[in-house]
């Protein structure tokens, strides 16, 4: 049995990155697992460890950071640490199966750098950051400032995508999956 694959799929706040995952993953086609995360928050009521998510306590997730036990992790908010354990894409490469991951840019590049060729980046862009812009308001979720702070970072995000082995514009969202979905199954072939 050969090792699996890790496709890592990025893109700034309001691309579609969550929408297209789900939409590849839906149809069933493409032999994908997607990773399951650690956190340092509490299970909600049915979430399972290890199924939902590995739940850790805050200092759990602290001594794993320092042990250099994830391949990325980030403070989404303050206090609250979501990650990604190498040991988790281990296990699941080394048993043959292929994994996607949903992560922020710099967790992507990460990613890339520690497992090389068996690692395949994504970028989701925007067709325009104005289209962007238009998205994240016809939402109605945001604020206008925290549509402002999303678009800043979105721009901040953008800059990274030169460095990703694909990037996607996401101008129709049918068309967007499909190219995903066809970088993904060249890949893992």
């Amino acid at each position: 049995m050969s090792d699996g694959k890790i496709i890592v799929v990025s893109a700034p706040s309001g691309c579609g990155k969550s929408t297209i995952i789900n939409s590849i993953l839906d149809t069933g086609k493409l032999s994908l697992n997607f990773s399951v995360s650690a956190t340092n928050r509490p299970p909600r009521p049915g979430e399972e460890h290890g199924t939902h998510y590995y739940f850790l306590t805050t200092d759990e997730f602290r001594n794993a950071v320092s042990d250099g036990e994830f391949v990325e992790w980030e403070e989404v908010y303050p206090g609250r640490f979501y990650g990604t354990l190498r040991s988790e894409l281990d296990r699941m490469i080394g048993e043959g199966l292929n994994v996607i991951l949903d992560i922020d840019v710099k967790g992507a590049l990460n990613v890339k750098k520690l497992y090389g060729v068996r690692a395949r980046t994504i970028f989701i862009e925007p067709p325009s950051i104005d289209a962007l812009r238009k998205r994240l308001e016809a939402r109605g979720t945001d604020t206008p400032q925290l549509i402002d702070m999303r678009i800043n970072r979105a721009e901040y995000e953008l800059s990274f995508a030169p460095q990703f082995d694909t990037r996607v514009i996401n101008d129709n969202l049918d068309a967007a999956v499909a190219e995903t979905e066809g970088i993904i199954t060249e890949f893992i072939k």
